[in-house]
């Protein structure tokens, strides 16, 4: 692997114990976890294999510290975690790996994840190791940060179907969520990834039907999709089916422009 690539696995990050990396012989069943790293070594972009073995990992960590008391456990149970990755991370075609890395320094290292996450999106042709990464900064607080790495490696027509892209715009208060969209809609899509484009488009529109006030740089107001898609099911449970964005605002309690035959059912904030 080149170097850089090497670097990028293994460093800047957090101070690691290599002791704390995976241990296969001895174990409770070292025939499961042998099995789990020769496909990881087949594919180390394997998901499943990867957090089934990370749990063992972890359980390996804990068990070797549980009579330390002056020891962080959480801490070796992440530094386990991070020498299976790091190691698989050294396949040129890894990028779920890198991902991981970049999660578990993302706090103690941005600079440093970021550049991971854009390997892991640079080694995945068909925008699973980009999708991956977005979704991750996502859950950790940062859509803004999440469409900046997008913007810089995003391919509609040849990545997948983009939802991540248009969801970070949306949650930042980014004015790029529609424009994106429309990137999608030029491209010949399946079925379900029209209908994808019509479930974006609801939420672009219900975000647009928020108080403008609430985000003074002139884009869409903050918002969590997870409220609004929480809206929608409220809304489909009450026997109504949300059209458009201001039903969805409307649901959520938002102003809303258009007035509905119903109110929606209601739900605690």
């Amino acid at each position: 692997m080149p170097a850089l690539e090497t670097n990028l696995a293994t460093s800047p990050g957090p101070e690691r114990d290599p002791a704390s990396g995976p241990q296969v012989e001895g174990s409770p069943d070292a025939a499961a976890e042998a099995a789990l790293w020769q496909i990881l070594r087949e594919d180390p972009n394997d998901v499943a294999a990867f957090h089934r073995l990370a749990d063992v990992v972890r359980r390996h960590a804990a068990d070797r510290h549980v009579d330390s008391p002056g020891v962080d456990r959480q801490r070796a149970m992440d530094d386990a975690v991070w020498s299976l990755a790091e190691e698989l991370a050294h396949s040129g075609k890894a990028w779920y790996p890198l991902v991981e890395l970049a999660r578990l320094s993302l706090h103690d290292d941005r600079d440093a994840a970021m550049r991971r996450l854009g390997t892991a999106a640079e080694r995945d042709p068909v925008g699973l190791g980009l999708a991956t990464s977005l979704q991750m900064l996502r859950e950790a607080g940062l859509p803004g940060v999440a469409l900046n790495l997008g913007m810089g490696h995003w391919r509609p027509r040849e990545h997948t179907d983009g939802r991540h892209m248009v969801e970070s715009a949306i949650e930042s208060a980014r004015p790029e969520a529609r424009r994106h969209l429309e990137a999608l809609g030029r491209i010949p899509r399946p079925a379900r990834l029209q209908q994808l484009h019509d479930e974006l488009l609801l939420l672009i529109e219900a975000a647009q039907a928020g108080p403008t006030a609430a985000h003074p740089g002139g884009g869409l107001p903050l918002i969590d999709l997870r409220e609004l898609r929480a809206a929608r099911e409220r809304v489909a449970q009450g026997g109504v089916t949300p059209t458009s964005g201001d039903a969805l605002a409307f649901c959520l309690g938002r102003p809303a422009q258009a007035s509905l035959p119903e109110s929606c059912p209601s739900s605690p904030r």
